[in-house]
């Protein structure tokens, strides 16, 4: 891959973290910075007690190959839109506005910002419960708010604030995973042991790789928002493939050990079988902290890039108001069918991110200004469409991984789409009219 070109020079933004510019060189970061913030990402509990589901439906080694799969699946998506982030500079909102248009654009915000609001309630409902059953309360709504704040100071910070916390969390998770993994497999008779158990069969194939692959889709989409500052594409590309592989893997891994030794594929309720109650709530605590501190990041990004302001903190701040307030009325529980639903609609854009940035604008930065680009991209917007046709249609049908067809749709239709356009764009009867020639060329 090319060497990236620097920015135009701009005006010093008010935020550091660059919400709506182009990141330029000399804010970007080590590879070892990204693979920290990176991992403490992917270090997502829930994905344990997928891995924990699957594992109960097939057994360890069929299981085992499945997670691979997934992971690898994850992985490749996941650091090429990390590449396409650093090559540009640009977070996934303000990438979204080349691909779809200054007005097209801001459904990644809503979306993506919405999604991630939603996501900060639940997980500040988890932690208030987790800690108030820990403590013997029986009131949970004052820990939600403790929490809710707590966990927003790193993400007000930025992308150092998040990486101290990573350097904290990943460690300490890894070695609790670690801890529960040699437990579970002297449970199970050692290793022989738990390579010959069996599944119960009560999930297919295709269902267990769409469960494991979901897990993340939607919050691999949002990579950019860290990746764009990294020094180079490939080095984003490397460490979010590498850090995906590994640690995906392995959150699948320990979820599904500990599954099959205990029969409990809940992790934090697996803590509580096994006596680790205390040290368990403590290390989930800053796995937690560390999942939400990038939930925040993303919706102050995502908060900033739609009303035009260059500073996300304020956006944070709201978005943490309204998620405590969705944890302390209990109205998050009610949202996790919904936000999985929206899952169906999140993974298209990263695939016509992907599509144009490797297709079209041939893996180099357009260089286009971020304030220049037309209302509406009408190839990216169409590809786009037509991805979420094809991930709804197998969310209502059952048919395939929706997230996956979703995704490998919208990445075949982007260059489609695009060179239709330029046909047009060229064609005699374009080029006869030309406010219709023009309006063509701005959608390119």
């Amino acid at each position: 891959m090319a060497k990236i070109s620097s920015p135009p020079a701009q005006a010093a933004p008010v935020d550091a973290d660059y919400p709506l510019t182009r990141v330029p060189l000399r804010a970007r970061q080590g590879w070892f910075s990204l693979l920290v913030v990176v991992a403490g990402f992917i270090f997502f509990t829930p994905t344990m007690v997928t891995g924990g589901q699957v594992a109960g439906a097939f057994g360890f080694a069929p299981f085992l190959g499945l997670a691979v799969v997934a992971a690898v699946v994850l992985a490749v998506y996941v650091s090429i839109l990390a590449a396409a982030s650093a090559r540009t500079g640009l977070s996934t909102v303000l990438i979204s506005r080349l691909v779809l248009g200054r007005v097209g654009g801001k459904w990644a915000s809503v979306v993506l910002g919405g999604t991630q609001i939603g996501w900060y309630g639940i997980t500040v409902g988890i932690f208030a419960d987790l800690l108030s059953s820990a403590l013997g309360w029986s009131v949970s709504w004052p820990l939600a708010v403790f929490g809710g704040v707590l966990m927003a100071t790193t993400a007000y910070w930025g992308f150092k604030g998040i990486e101290i916390l990573s350097w904290v969390s990943v460690p300490l998770m890894f070695a609790l995973c670690l801890w529960i993994m040699t437990i579970s497999v002297d449970e199970a008779g050692g290793w022989g042991g738990m390579f010959a158990t069996t599944g119960d069969g009560s999930i297919a194939p295709g269902l267990a790789l769409t469960l494991m692959i979901g897990t993340f889709v939607s919050g691999g989409t949002q990579i950019g928002n860290w990746a764009r500052f990294a020094r180079s594409a490939k080095t984003a590309f490397v460490v979010c493939f590498g850090s995906l592989l590994v640690v995906e893997t392995a959150m699948l891994f320990f979820g599904g050990v500990g599954a099959i030794a205990f029969g409990e594929s809940d992790f934090t309720a697996l803590l509580m079988t096994i006596g680790l109650a205390g040290l368990g709530v403590f290390l989930l605590t800053f796995n937690l902290w560390t999942t939400n501190d990038n939930a925040a990041y993303a919706f102050g990004v995502a908060g900033a890039e739609l009303f035009g302001k260059g500073d996300k903190r304020p956006f944070i701040v709201g978005g943490v108001v309204f998620g405590i307030a969705l944890a302390v009325t209990g109205v998050a529980d009610a949202l996790t069918g919904f936000l999985v639903l929206l899952g169906t609609v999140i993974p298209p854009l990263g695939g016509v991110i992907i599509g144009t940035f490797l297709f079209v604008w041939r893996r180099r930065d357009p260089g286009t200004d971020l304030d220049g680009v037309p209302a509406f991209v009408w190839p990216g917007v169409v590809a786009y469409l037509l991805g979420t046709a094809a991930a709804a249609f197998g969310t209502a049908t059952g048919i395939g991984s929706p997230a996956v067809q979703g995704v490998i749709i919208a990445i075949v239709a982007a260059p489609i789409c695009h060179a239709v356009a330029g046909a047009r764009k060229r064609s005699p009867e374009t080029a006869a009219d030309p406010e219709q020639s023009q309006t063509i060329g701005a959608a390119e």
